[in-house]
Parts: structure tokens; sequence; C-alpha cells
């Protein structure tokens, strides 16, 4: 059964999919007022434990995607989006939405790639830029070939997928 967490946390996320596809950017207001929701719920709802609950959640994501930024697989936005996912709905459900994410936005990359016929293009530049910077060992070659932008798209078109495929996933297993 769902509950009154699981509604906030799709309000915020149809509201943070509207604007990531307009704006290419979640505000930061958007994303701290999650965070807070999601604590001040957990807080009311269960106490101490409901705000150690919210707060790992928020730690757990923001730290995980905080280290994809950091390599640039995700933009600032994005971690923070997740911070408050965390802080909505936990630890256990926030990591199934991250793992699920990350595969759709990997289909989405592929799909993105074959429609314009650069797959074996990217894939081979992508060997070299490995190979290359392993045998030199120096990095410099791999960010080049991150920076690219033939595969960039919203990261929300995975989150939606990602949210939905946990959500059923959590009622078949656990009900």
């Amino acid at each position: 059964m769902l509950q009154l967490n699981d509604y906030i946390l799709f309000l915020y996320l149809i509201i943070a999919f509207v604007i990531d596809v307009r704006f290419h950017k979640i505000p930061n207001w958007l994303s701290a007022g999650a965070m807070l929701i999601g604590i001040l719920y957990h807080l009311v709802m269960g106490g101490i434990d409901g705000l150690i609950f919210s707060f790992l959640g928020l730690l757990v994501a923001g730290g995980i995607f905080l280290l994809l930024y950091v390599f640039k697989a995700l933009g600032a936005g994005d971690v923070k989006l997740f911070a408050g996912i965390g802080a909505i709905v936990g630890v256990q459900m926030v990591l199934y939405m991250m793992m699920y994410s990350i595969i759709v936005a990997g289909i989405i990359a592929i799909i993105i790639l074959l429609f314009t016929k650069t797959f074996l293009q990217k894939m081979t530049s992508a060997l070299f830029a490995f190979v290359g910077s392993i045998i030199s060992k120096d990095l410099r070659s791999l960010e080049e070939f991150k920076t690219t932008k033939s595969t960039r798209f919203p990261f929300m078109y995975a989150v939606i997928p990602a949210v939905i495929m946990t959500y059923y996933y959590v009622f078949t297993t656990y009900s």
C-alpha cells in the first residue's frame, strides 16, 4: 500500500522531470525542499528512528552519486535529486532506484548511439582511449573522451522508469 511519502516522491519527480526536460537543470530549491520534507515527514512519523532513516537515505544516495559526479557521469542536480529521493524513501528503496536508473541510462545511451550510427565508432574510440591511458599511464585521453556530448540526455529519462521498476519490484516481491 502506498503511503504519503510515496505520493510526495511522485510529486517531486514529476516536477523535477518537467523542469529537467525543459531547462536541463534541476533547481536547488526543489531538491532542498525534497530533502527537508523527507526529513520532517520521517521525523514526525517515526521520531528519532524516522530521522535516522531519512538522513541515511539522503547520505547514502548523495554520497554514491557524488562519486559519479566527480567522474562527470552525472550532473550536480542529479546528485541532489537522489539525495532528496533518499530522504523521502530511505536507503533500501533509493539503492534500488539508483541501480535501475544506471541500468536504464545505459540502455538509453546505447539506443542513442545505435540510432545515431556512432555505436561502433564510439566503442572503438572508448577502447583506444582506455588502452592508451593504461599504456601511457596518462588519464587525459579518458578525460577528453568523457566530455563528448553525443550521448547526453536528461537523467530524468532514466529515473522515472527506474522508480516505476523499483515500486513494481517491491510490491510484487514483498506483497
